[in-house]
Parts: structure tokens; sequence; C-alpha cells
């Protein structure tokens, strides 16, 4: 049984007389949890108020599948104030560091101490604030952590393709090159007339401007790789297929083959059909040059993007284009888009850039658009609208999931709160995008849901409030 020389070890229970201490004693359950076993779960309902005499109990939450330390309880001390007050689950878990002596209050006798007693209640109001502040500190930072982690994995993602297209120009495009020089010094050797060099550089040159400007119609290129082919085994050439597919993509024509190959068609040597092994192979180069660019490119716009949408190199408000803004965090979330949600813009041509803080305007389209997109279950139709009113701009972001129940919408931007299963979601994400919408812009942001639909509305402010 506890008893009061135990209570008076913990600091909070010495504004206490000794009736009420007697009181406390009498209706406290022992409880022994031995080291390494669990008193509470992360998403238990809420039981009573402890008091630790013995031992030491690790405090962990989950995130993404891993228990992360959030600190410690070590005798003697007391917890559980914040469920009792909140009537809500519990938050973290605690784990016995030790074996660990605790008595537990229940949560109704706890209140009416709280009650009945001022300066306790006070006392209590003040850890209350401290662990609250405490854990949604860390939590913050976990998010912030998390968030990072996700667009790196997206920004890791989508730049493997375009990286791996660079790797493979580079790795074929060298023994391409030095069987055209060898090409070249053979060709060269028979002293061909100049015009006909020129018939050949012509063709090749037309082809490179038809492959670098993709001209040519897809239903067009397959009729006439098929033509090629079948031109190409007639003149009997070996491995006809791996030449049709680049002399196509040129643009060449049968009759133009035949016209340059016609003095060739009776030669003994390797030239009989080097021209064409050359002109596919010139082709070959220039399409693998031009997959490399297009990788480069689109590294490079990921950078771009990457770059802007943390407003690198920038004051802490500036000018800032919304639509920018949206398309940079669209572009860090392709890897989840592209797989089964559309995306309608409807954006307003009218639309003002104005004076905020870039980085956190970011943080706030990426909270919507990922919440978006887990309410969808990464199938929908994700809709952004934006617009116009006085001196405000809109930004509507609405997915097509099933809905935010009409009893907890009014809930929805509070701290800690959150509809996602325990590990899934630290119910800060929302209450982030308010405080930077509502007390960094002085702006405003609604919600109105249904089954299958579902709209966050942000209004801004187009001159920044100091």
């Amino acid at each position: 049984m506890l008893c009061v020389e135990e209570l008076l070890s913990v600091e909070l229970f010495k504004i206490l007389p000794k009736s009420r201490l007697e009181w406390i004693c009498d209706r406290s359950q022992q409880i022994h949890i031995p080291v390494g076993e669990k008193l509470i779960s992360e998403g238990d309902p809420r039981r009573g108020f402890f008091i630790l005499t013995k031992g030491r109990m690790a405090i962990t939450r989950l995130t993404e599948g891993v228990e992360m330390p959030l600190g410690q309880h070590e005798a003697p001390g007391f917890f559980g104030e914040i469920q009792v007050l909140t009537d809500e689950a519990v938050p973290v878990t605690l784990q016995a560091l030790t074996d660990c002596v605790t008595y537990e209050l229940e949560g109704e006798d706890f209140l009416e101490l709280l009650h009945d007693c001022r300066d306790f209640e006070r006392e209590i109001f003040r850890v209350v604030g401290k662990r609250l502040r405490g854990l949604e500190s860390f939590i913050r930072n976990r998010e912030k952590m998390a968030a990072l982690g996700t667009l790196s994995a997206g920004l890791a993602h989508e730049l493997n393709n375009p990286a791996a297209a660079v790797v493979r120009a580079l790795k074929d495009v060298t023994p391409a090159i030095i069987e055209l020089q060898r090409m070249n010094l053979v060709y060269g050797q028979r002293n061909v007339d100049d015009a006909h060099t020129q018939e050949w550089t012509k063709v090749r040159d037309e082809g490179y401007e038809t492959i670098i400007n993709n001209t040519l119609d897809p239903v067009f290129l397959s009729n006439c790789e098929e033509e090629i082919l079948e031109w190409l085994e007639d003149y009997g050439v070996e491995n006809a297929w791996n030449l049709a597919e680049p002399l196509a993509a040129g643009g060449v024509k049968v009759n133009t083959l035949e016209r340059l190959m016609e003095r060739w068609q009776d030669d003994p040597t390797e030239l009989r059909d080097m021209g064409l092994r050359w002109l596919a192979l010139s082709f070959d180069v220039m399409s693998i040059i031009q997959g490399g660019l297009r990788g480069a490119e689109r590294i490079s716009g990921l950078v771009s993007s990457m770059k802007s949408y943390s407003y690198m190199d920038r004051g802490v408000s500036q000018i800032v284009d919304v639509h920018q803004g949206i398309e940079d965090t669209l572009r860090l979330f392709s890897y989840k888009l592209k797989y089964g949600i559309e995306v309608h813009r409807c954006y307003a041509s009218n639309l003002p850039k104005i004076m905020a803080y870039g980085s956190e305007l970011n943080q706030v389209w990426t909270n919507l658009i990922d919440n978006a997109i887990d309410a969808m279950d990464h199938k929908g139709v994700l809709k952004l609208k934006t617009s116009r009113f006085e001196d405000f701009v809109s930004v509507e972001i609405i997915d097509s999931g099933s809905g935010i129940p009409a009893e907890i919408e009014s809930r929805i931007f509070e701290p800690f709160y959150t509809t996602k299963p325990v590990g899934k979601g630290s119910g800060l994400g929302l209450d982030n995008v308010r405080r930077i919408v509502e007390n960094r812009h002085k702006g405003a942001i609604y919600l109105e849901s249904e089954p299958g639909k579902t709209s966050f509305k942000v209004c801004l402010p187009i001159a920044l409030s100091e």
C-alpha cells in the first residue's frame, strides 16, 4: 500500500494537507511492472493518474514503424494527468527500463482532488503546459525530419531514371563514336568523290534534325520501320532489325537508301553495307545524346524545383508566385501521383504574386497535398484551384477521397488530433498548416467535406502584414 512518506518524496504532493495525502493512499492501487514490460501502449484508452515510486520508464512514440524515444519518467514522479484531463487516447508508450512500482489513482478521484485543492490544481496545470510544449516541440521536429525524408525519397526516386539515362548514354556513346571513326577512315581510303559523300552527309544531317525535333508521327514511324526492315533483308544485311529502327527514327525513306547504295551493291568488301551501318549508328549516337540530354534536363529541373521549393539563398519573406510553389511541390510528389492520381489544374490567369514566407507556404502545400493523396488511397482526382478576391488570393486543394466525418471536422486542426492509424500521423500536420496560414500570414483556412469531395481552401493576403 502507498504510504504518506512515499507521496512526500514527490515535490507536487508537499502542498497537500495530511488528510488528503492519506485519502490518496487509500484510493491508489499498486502496480508492479517488470523490466521490459509495458504499462501503457500508444493508442490505448486513457487510464488514471500514476505515481511512480520505484524505477525508470521509457516514453516512446511510433513514427513510420519505428519506436522513437521521447524521454523517461524516473521515480519519484507522476504521469497520466494529461489523459485524465482530456479524456483522450494515450499518445505515447510507457515501458519499464528497470523493475518499477507505480500506484494508480482513478481518473475520477484525481479530478476530485484537483477541484478541491486549488494550489494542487495550479501546479498540475503548470506541469501539463510544460510537458505538452516539450512533446509538441519534439514531434514537430520529427515531423520536419519525416517530411524531409519523404521528399528526399521522392527526389531520389525521380532522379534515378534520368541519372541512369545519362550514365547509359555516356557508356553507349563512346564505343559508337570509336566505330564511326573507324568507318570514316575505311571510307576515306577509297577516295570517293565529294558529291557522293555530300549526299550521305545531307541525309545524315536531315536525320539529325528529325531526331532532335522529334517530328515523326508514331504510326508513320512504325510503318517506315517495317518497310526499311524488308528492304534491308532483301539487300542482304545481317541483323537488319538492328538497323531498321534508327534509320526509321532519322526519317530515311527506302528510295533514298536505294539511291545511296546503288554504287556499293556489288562491292566485295565491307563497304557493300557499311554506309547503311554508318548512317544507322550516326542516328543511334544522336538518339543516345538526346536521351542523355533529356535526363540531364530532368535532373536540372528537379534540382531547380527543390531549390525553389525551399527558397534557398533568399530572405525570410519574399515575393512569391503561388502557382510556382504549388508546381514545385507537385514535382516533388510526382512519384506518388503518377500511378493513379489525376491532377486537374484550374489556375486563375490574373493571380498576382504575393509577399509571403515562401518555404513555410510550401510546407502548407506539402501537408495538404500529401493528406489529399492519403485520403484517396493514392487513386483518384486531385483538383487545384486558384482565384483572387479583393486583396486576397485563394488556393483550393480538393480530393475525391472518402471525406471527413462531420462529427470530427471541428477537431481536424487540433494539435495531436489525427484520424490516421497509430504510427502514421502525429496530429500536427494540419495544426502546422493553420499556424502558418493564420498566425504567420494573417490569412484563413476553411474546410468543406462530403463523401467523394474534400476541399481545403487557403486565403492569403496579397500584402504581408507585419
